[in-house]
């Protein structure tokens, strides 16, 4: 399991604010973008022995993060700048504080995944996301701050160097943060009236064509596809692109190109007009942060060694999409609220006054 965040819209400052139907296509979009990262992550473990799995997994990864990005950056525009953007940004991190000491205490005393590595410093799998949304909002406010001309053109280029950065690229994120980046960038400046006009009927059935033509396509070639090729979480060098450095840009360009088409294409199943998948996308970001923690206590139950055949497989999608909308309900934010979505003032206050205490008592 390797993966998703999505914050939900505030008024604030931007290049201007959304619009009501680009705010439900774009809830829409989300809730839909979730169920997939949670049937991804559920048949993960099914993908070295069922083609099949391995397909709709390969066909997940073409589109669902990408796409996760582009609609992050799309809802970044109405609270990027000025103290809504600043508390966004402390959110984030006191998010990646708590489900990083959970995720990686639970993994250590219970799930004990191996090549984990329990550090701040490396995201637990899914979580790398949280630390870039930090990074992607930071660089965006750099880019509208200093009005950076050609942001995108910038966050691409940065996108194939970072390939050749000599580290680990599940440092900090650093690969897919960077790698993503420009689907960001995107988002941020995407016009939904412009896309609206262009997203006729006709344009509709051409992109679910595709959409499923590349699944296809995907069934017929997944044995030599290597997964971790779409993960993008790291550099040339653990990839074992080293023959020539013009392969690897070659190969990051096939990638990039793939997943821009593949984005594209799965645009065309999206709702632009509101349904129930548009309350379900308000709260896609329960659905992130505790899905995880219910795949690994199912990998636990041993139930994978059970999964043999298409029925039963069919039957884990089935129950990944309804966990996706049952973590998605009301009562789970009710629930959860202070954990998922903690409040830095409170707690910025009551580490003041502990201090504030401690240093009372010293004197």
């Amino acid at each position: 399991m390797r993966e998703h965040l999505s914050i939900p819209t505030a008024p604030g400052c931007g290049p201007s604010t959304l619009t009501k139907s680009g705010e439900t296509f774009g809830l829409n979009l989300r809730f839909l973008l979730i169920v997939c990262v949670f049937v991804g992550n559920a048949i993960e473990p099914l993908i070295m022995r069922m083609p099949e799995m391995k397909a709709i997994f390969l066909w997940i990864f073409t589109f669902h993060m990408p796409l996760f990005v582009f609609i992050t950056g799309y809802f970044a525009r109405s609270n990027l700048n000025g103290a809504a953007g600043i508390r966004i940004l402390k959110q984030i991190a006191l998010q990646y504080i708590i489900f990083q000491t959970i995720y990686s205490l639970l993994d250590y005393l219970v799930f004990r995944v191996p090549g984990i590595s329990h550090s701040f410093f490396i995201p637990y799998l899914l979580l790398w996301f949280l630390v870039g949304h930090l990074f992607w909002r930071l660089m965006m406010k750099m880019f509208t701050r200093f009005s950076i001309s050609h942001p995108l053109l910038i966050s691409i280029v940065l996108g194939f160097l970072v390939g050749f950065l000599p580290l680990q690229g599940a440092w900090l994120g650093i690969s897919r943060s960077v790698v993503y980046l420009p689907f960001f960038v995107i988002g941020y400046t995407f016009s939904y009236e412009r896309f609206r006009a262009w997203l006729t009927p006709f344009v509709r059935y051409i992109g679910v064509a595709i959409s499923m033509a590349l699944l296809v396509v995907l069934y017929m070639m997944s044995e030599p596809i290597n997964p971790i090729w779409f993960m993008n979480h790291m550099t040339f060098h653990e990839l074992g692109w080293t023959q020539s450095g013009w392969l690897a840009l070659f190969n990051r360009t096939v990638i990039y190109l793939t997943q821009i088409v593949a984005s594209a294409a799965f645009l065309a199943w999206v709702p632009i007009r509101e349904t129930h998948l548009t309350s379900l996308g308000k709260r896609t970001l329960y659905v992130f942060l505790l899905h995880g923690l219910i795949i690994r206590f199912v990998v636990l139950t041993g139930v994978y060694a059970h999964i043999t055949s298409g029925w039963s497989a069919a039957l884990l999608i089935t129950a990944s999409i309804a966990g996706a909308v049952l973590l998605a309900q009301p009562q789970v934010t009710a629930w959860l609220h202070p954990i998922i979505e903690p409040k830095w003032d409170p707690i910025a206050g009551w580490i003041r006054h502990k201090l504030f205490r401690a240093k009372i008592k010293h004197s």
